[in-house]
């Protein structure tokens, strides 16, 4: 096609003489996911509400999806077949929830069932022992689960610990557990201490980790799955009771700039490097990494969660060609109602709106209890009653279903207002635009859509989420 055709057939797409289609779907916490057919296009606005969607272009969307835990994959299987089936294709068919992109954890996350990593033998630097094992049976059953109806699906993981012998307290907690039942063992006397690196940075040990990571991808690449991305680690601003280790930003750059990057490039390992997952929101934090005249090569981009929102709006302008990554919604304490569906909102509004590439929600699916082996009740976008045999979609479910449902990777997302945080849109490969909306009011909201020169007049009830497809 000749460069005036192609023009030609892209201004019939969005001309207002094109006419084009248009599909309206919203949910309320009473009704969700219902497709409305009453709106049509108008030449006039109904209200001074106007929001206007340019067609100003701003970065483009790598995927949308969850995380894969092993406690959720024990709910499921809780399940007989067709259940759990459909269960997965509400979450990954592109026709329900269409999700792309996902997490996983590099050994034990905080949903595993104990404390694990992927070799457990200490100081077996040149990794000998290492093994999937574990993960064939369990995680790489969710994920294969989820392949086969989602083809395309692509991962990336983060380790929520190394393997205890490679910390400087031997052990897969950082912080004493003042809980009556002491769920992990640590005496307080081996707390890791705020800033340090509870990583041993000694030549073996950072080698050895950086065979590990290789060893991982490997693995997963034999086994069928791909791993498009690491993170380093997974909150290394914090001390917890369950898996976790603590970075200082230089170390992790170190590790990253003389040992796995190397590894990596000396190995043809294609996965993306990560600097992440942060939660810290002061910018110079992950600035110190990114800046490292040995490291910065080897990134292709950072991962923020928690409090790392507040760095990502400086980092994703001061790095324009690195990747950004939202890496996990905050989780709740197990409402699954919808007050958390409206924060996670918040979330993906922010996270989007500066520069992320990539949005993860965190556990996809958890039993009615909902709980950590660490005592954490959180929420999930699905409940598996396992008693009862029944399943709940959670509004958090129907509202990443807003998103994810027609946002493909390849989507850019449009300029929407900077002073509205409850419209975002997006243009797909082919064409089609996707504008998600939230109603956060205690009463119904009247709103005129400014699209390439023509109007949707829409009244959107109290607390409702909708997805708008031309």
């Amino acid at each position: 096609m000749t460069r005036i055709y192609r023009i030609i057939a892209l201004w019939l797409l969005v001309s207002p003489l094109a006419g084009n289609a248009i599909e309206w779907y919203s949910s309320t916490a009473t009704q969700c996911w219902k497709h409305e057919k009453s709106l049509k296009w108008a030449t006039t606005a109904s209200t001074t509400g106007v929001i206007e969607i340019s067609q100003q272009r701003a970065q483009v969307i790598d995927g949308l999806g969850g995380t894969f835990n092993e406690l959720g994959w024990d709910a499921l299987c809780q399940l007989d077949e067709q259940q759990r089936q459909q269960v997965l294709y509400q979450l990954f068919s592109p026709q329900e929830s269409n999700y792309t992109y996902c997490r996983m954890p590099i050994g034990a996350s905080d949903f595993a069932m104990n404390f694990y990593s992927l070799n457990d033998v200490a100081d077996d630097f040149e990794m000998i022992n290492f093994s999937v094992a574990r993960d064939r049976h369990i995680l790489m059953r969710y994920i294969k689960s989820a392949q086969a109806i989602q083809p395309a699906l692509k991962m990336w993981a983060s380790p929520w610990s190394p393997p205890a012998w490679m910390k400087t307290n031997n052990h897969y907690a950082s912080c004493y557990d003042n809980d009556a039942q002491n769920h992990n063992g640590l005496p307080r006397e081996k707390e890791l201490e705020l800033p340090t690196t509870g990583f041993k940075m000694q030549q073996g040990y950072l080698q050895a980790y950086a065979l590990y990571f290789a060893k991982f991808v490997q693995a997963y690449d034999d086994n069928g799955i791909h791993i498009d991305a690491i993170c380093i680690q997974n909150e290394p601003c914090s001390t917890q009771k369950y898996a976790s280790c603590t970075w200082r930003p230089e170390d992790m750059a170190y590790f990253v700039g003389k040992f796995l990057g190397p590894t990596f490039e000396r190995l043809h390992i294609d996965t993306g490097i990560f600097f992440g997952t942060i939660n810290r929101d002061n910018p110079s934090f992950t600035r110190v990494a990114l800046d490292d005249p040995q490291a910065r090569k080897y990134f292709k981009g950072a991962g923020f969660q928690w409090d790392g929102k507040g760095a990502i709006p400086y980092i994703s302008k001061e790095y324009p060609h690195l990747k950004m990554m939202h890496t996990e919604a905050e989780c709740g304490n197990g409402s699954n109602d919808w007050p958390a569906a409206e924060h996670t909102w918040w979330q993906m509004s922010h996270y989007l709106r500066n520069g992320a590439n990539v949005f993860t929600y965190w556990n996809m699916v958890l039993d009615q209890n909902g709980t950590s082996p660490w005592g954490w009740k959180q929420n999930s976008l699905i409940t598996v009653d396992t008693g009862a045999k029944t399943v709940t979609y959670n509004p958090e479910f129907y509202l990443m279903k807003h998103l994810c449902h027609s946002v493909v990777p390849g989507a850019y997302r449009l300029a929407t207002p900077a002073d509205n945080e409850d419209v975002l849109a997006f243009v797909n490969p082919d064409g089609r635009i996707t504008i998600v909306m939230v109603n956060r009011r205690d009463q119904a909201q009247r709103i005129s859509l400014l699209i390439t020169g023509r109007f949707l007049n829409l009244e959107l009830p109290a607390h409702s989420f909708h997805t708008i497809i031309i």
